[in-house]
């Protein structure tokens, strides 16, 4: 029992955390995200419309492009009424439009309850038919 006894007093426990080797693992993860932070370039690049919440003016009546919440397409033509088409019919119908005049404004307007799904296939659609910017339509909000 002597031999244990004096072995407990020759090794005193240690009563403190080395940090050190912690502040360098930091140090070396905090390099590492620095360094790697401006590569990551998750995003897509669009061109955002530059507005003031204002209501958009234009010359002519714009063509708008009505999606339901079935999920059926309206549209509402420069002089004419409301009209509702197939996919097909769309493109035909606003392609010619605009091969005739290339800067008429083209708005999509979805429903509320719509899924957005049928509003992004209108939109393409309407890239099919050579639209080159298509514009979203919205009521403001209330209280405001």
């Amino acid at each position: 029992m002597t031999a244990s006894f004096s072995l407990r007093k020759k090794r005193k426990l240690k009563s403190e955390i080395n940090v050190v080797p912690y502040i360098d693992v930091m140090l070396v993860l905090l390099i590492i995200f620095m360094v790697t932070a401006p590569l990551l370039n998750l995003g897509v690049d669009i061109d955002l419309p530059k507005s003031n919440a204002r209501s958009v003016e234009t010359k002519k009546d714009p063509i708008v492009v009505s999606v339901d919440a079935e999920g059926g397409y309206t549209l509402k033509l420069q002089d004419s009424g409301k009209e509702s088409v197939s996919a097909a019919q769309l493109v035909e119908k606003v392609g010619a439009i605009v091969r005739s005049n290339p800067e008429v404004a083209v708005f999509v307007a979805g429903d509320g309850k719509a899924n957005y799904e049928k509003v992004y296939e209108a939109m393409v659609l309407l890239q099919t038919a050579g639209v080159a910017k298509v514009g979203l339509m919205s009521k403001p909000a209330e209280g405001r």
